[in-house]
């Protein structure tokens, strides 16, 4: 009964390793995934304001003052 008992124990104690271990794999993907997020956030902030900028130029040069403003 010892015996089985400490059979048990063994393997219990390497599923909890085993375990351990993935969440540890688990976690450092899911940290490296919030970086590349955080990232890609600010390039999309950065394209949305240069192409902001870009359309207000275009709209303004494309529109010209009536005549009675020059």
């Amino acid at each position: 009964m010892a015996d089985d008992n400490s059979r048990r124990t063994e393997k219990l104690e390497s599923n909890v390793a085993h375990l351990e271990h993935q969440i540890e794999q688990l976690n450092s993907v899911v940290i490296e995934q919030g970086k590349l997020l955080e990232r890609l956030k600010k390039d999309v902030q950065r394209q949305t304001r240069a192409m902001e900028t870009l359309e207000l130029e275009r709209i303004q040069s494309n529109s010209s003052k009536p005549p009675h403003y020059q």
